[in-house]
């Protein structure tokens, strides 16, 4: 297909092109020529306001296929991430079965053929994600595993941590961690502090996340290797990564956007669609959670996209499932949290999670496979109308959102809102 991007302000920090309006043309998914105006007859692309960037990239969601596909499956995700602005998404091994062996990395190869949305499945670390016995490691990344990780699950066996961080060396691998320490957050529904003691609910300590965290970055010093944190929700726990990061430890990490926006106030209500893990934390924590965004301590910005059905969400808040769909909704929420910030951190979602796993980068220039994300500061309304995810369980279903995406290009096609 052959197609005009017509007058989009290039955002790339690392181009010339950036911040500069060009028409962009794409011949059989290839970008043929950027320039100020080319005349063209086919099939033209446009918007008040448009923006195009390098395709955004999702470094952590969950499609729950195979095994729950009435949460969501491989073709309404693939929906959500393209109207969220995503060209690729990593995907957690939490399925049924769990991704740990060759056949199942195939089972999303295989969907990469013919879609737009490029998924990229990260193995598990251990058999079935459960924290005891490494897998076939070496295998799996030569099969084309990105990542290694037990996904919702945090890796709890400090033997098995030590050992997964000696066995990503040998290839040069990444070991992703969500850290916590279940036995203290065992019967926890929210932040403990003043408010969940108002709202008479069992709290989910802080110090879950950083004992853990000291933990791994101890093992870390000690084995060497690269380890990513995932979903960091504490000011204590930036204060810990930034530290390490400082005295010359190969450690990264993640924060989901919506910890970005919400503090654990948002729950008063007794609002389940707020019901999450790790939970969100005090105001004080979401200000250092945004201050470490700006100040280079985070190296990716991630949507942690956990749906469920409406029997899972439904119901009292102590009953209810940890997670909320929230890939349609990512860059509301970041032009929400950061206004006319947002543009500048692109790179957390676009070139920082493919170097992150040791893949290309996407490029805005001629002779570049067009890989790009089109999208303006408008306003839309997200209800069932503009919805693409099987769940309606997000805390923004029904309002109206700043910043519309207008679609993406990838791999030849494009895929508009």
């Amino acid at each position: 297909m052959n197609f005009l991007v017509r007058s989009a302000q290039i955002k790339d920090s690392s181009s010339s092109l950036h911040n500069l309006t060009k028409d962009i043309l794409i011949e059989n998914g290839v970008i043929r020529a950027i320039e100020d105006h080319i005349p063209f007859e086919g099939k033209i692309i446009e918007s008040d306001g448009l923006k195009a960037s390098a395709g955004w990239f999702d470094l952590r969601a969950h499609y729950c296929d195979p095994g729950e596909e009435h949460r969501e499956d491989l073709i309404s995700g693939t929906k959500v991430a393209a109207a969220g602005g995503f060209t690729d998404v990593a995907l957690l091994p939490n399925t049924q079965p769990v991704i740990s062996a060759k056949n199942n990395l195939s089972y999303y190869q295989k969907w990469n053929r013919d879609s737009a949305v490029q998924l990229h499945p990260m193995a598990a670390l251990t058999l079935n994600c459960e924290g005891k016995e490494l897998t076939e490691m070496i295998d799996l990344n030569a099969s084309g595993a990105v990542a290694f990780t037990d996904g919702i699950k945090p890796i709890w066996h400090t033997d098995v941590m030590l050992k997964g961080l000696q066995y990503v060396q040998k290839f040069n691998g990444l070991l992703i961690n969500r850290a916590e320490d279940q036995w203290l957050t065992a019967f926890g529904h929210m932040n403990e502090g003043k408010t969940s003691t108002l709202l008479g609910l069992s709290g989910m300590p802080k110090l879950a996340e950083t004992i853990m965290i000291e933990r791994d970055l101890k093992l870390l010093e000690y084995t060497g290797g690269r380890l990513h944190f995932t979903l960091v929700s504490t000011q204590e726990s930036i204060e810990l990564i930034k530290s390490a990061q400082q005295k010359g430890l190969n450690v990264t990490c993640d924060v989901g956007v919506n910890y970005l926006k919400y503090n654990e106030e948002a729950v008063g209500d007794y609002d389940s669609r707020l019901k999450v893990n790790p939970p969100y934390r005090t105001e004080q924590d979401r200000l250092a959670l945004i201050n470490a965004v700006k100040d280079g301590t985070v190296n990716a910005i991630v949507s942690d996209h956990m749906p469920f059905d409406e029997e899972r969400k439904k119901l009292e808040f102590d009953l209810a499932a940890f997670g909320t769909p929230n890939q349609q909704t990512f860059y509301a929420v970041l032009l929400d949290a950061f206004g006319d910030q947002v543009d500048e951190l692109l790179p957390l979602f676009t070139s920082s999670p493919r170097k992150l796993l040791g893949l290309s980068p996407a490029r805005i220039a001629v002779g570049e496979e067009a890989c790009l994300t089109l999208f303006t500061n408008e306003s839309w309304t997200f209800d069932a109308a503009s919805n693409r995810s099987k769940s309606v369980a997000s805390p923004l279903f029904g309002k109206t959102l700043p910043g519309r995406v207008l679609g993406v290009v990838n791999k030849g096609q494009v895929v508009l809102n």
